[in-house]
């Protein structure tokens, strides 16, 4: 146990600083490309209500692609974080710049006075976030466990989907018994379906 918990500090310290030695540009290039390949996702385009999520420092970014889901009007949801308890509330936003506030954890989330909460099981598409993936979907992520708390709670047929760059994909993810896994990674390159 301590073990992996050693191996995905590590990993997570390796990502962080291949991120960091990236430029602003090439950054914002894979985005886009991932973005692009997003929206052209037959599974995105059909979901009405999509989970997504305000990136850290080591996640593909997200401002861009929650914009662009307003223009083709979907519900977004985000999760705002009770980093006491290790929750989230998953809450309805309509615009970044007015149900946004900063959260416990340093990154903006939904304003819980403003936005509406929305049951679990209307999800259509959650759109996971992570440090690192490999092909069987597998995931590291920040290590607090929201999202191995959340995956579970999520209807069958909602599609769970992480969104990396490239070179976040790694061999193997080291796993414990807590981990929850995504159906389908999008990169600036492919897609991958969880073997």
């Amino acid at each position: 146990m301590e073990e992996i918990q050693k191996t995905k500090s590590e990993i997570r310290d390796d990502i962080l600083k291949m991120l960091d030695a990236s430029s602003d540009g090439d950054i914002e290039e894979k985005t886009k490309k991932i973005e692009n390949r997003l929206f052209d996702f037959a599974n995105f385009l059909e979901a009405k209500i999509a989970l997504l999520y305000i990136n850290n420092s080591c996640e593909v970014i997200s401002r861009d692609i929650i914009k662009r889901c307003f223009d083709y009007d979907k519900i977004v949801v985000l999760p705002a974080l009770n980093t006491n308890q290790y929750e989230m509330k998953l809450m309805k936003i309509d615009s970044l710049d007015k149900d946004l506030k900063l959260g416990q954890s340093g990154i903006f989330e939904p304003n819980t006075d403003r936005c509406k909460l929305v049951p679990i099981e209307s999800i259509d598409i959650a759109i996971i976030p992570g440090i690192a993936f490999d092909e069987k979907g597998s995931r590291i992520g920040s290590g607090d466990g929201y999202y191995d708390r959340l995956i579970p709670k999520l209807p069958i047929t909602t599609r769970k989907v992480a969104l990396a760059f490239e070179n976040q994909i790694i061999q193997q993810v080291p796993v414990e018994s807590h981990d929850k896994h995504v159906d389908i990674i999008i990169t600036e390159k492919r897609i991958i379906y969880k073997i």
